[in-house]
């Protein structure tokens, strides 16, 4: 099992993110309103001004994304998505996913993600 992370900075594509997941078979995620590091930052000049030319590239707010997902190949489906729907996370500013190994989860239904 996999807890899959992405911080999605096009807010407005949460949704297609979350009915993409419904059709490869991911039937939960959480959603949190977040807030980029460089943002924060920037709001306490001047010793922070020379981010500014970061925030050009960035949005203000951004979603971050949880799910915990049984199978590498629904895992590999899940980032398929999110670059399908997003663009290529190689682009600055689309935003950043990764996995770490998930040992151990409660409270997660018997789906077949």
């Amino acid at each position: 099992m996999k807890l899959l992370i992405a911080v999605i900075n096009d807010t407005d594509r949460i949704e297609e993110v979350l009915t993409r997941f419904l059709e490869i078979g991911v039937s939960g995620a959480t959603i949190v309103d977040s807030e980029g590091m460089g943002h924060v930052l920037s709001q306490e000049p001047p010793a922070f001004a020379g981010l500014q030319s970061l925030l050009a590239r960035s949005r203000p707010r951004n979603t971050t994304l949880f799910s915990a997902i049984r199978d590498d190949e629904t895992v590999e489906k899940a980032l398929a998505a999110l670059e399908e729907v997003c663009g290529s996370f190689d682009d600055p500013a689309t935003g950043v996913a990764f996995t770490v190994p998930l040992d151990r989860a409660v409270g997660i239904s018997g789906g077949p993600d």
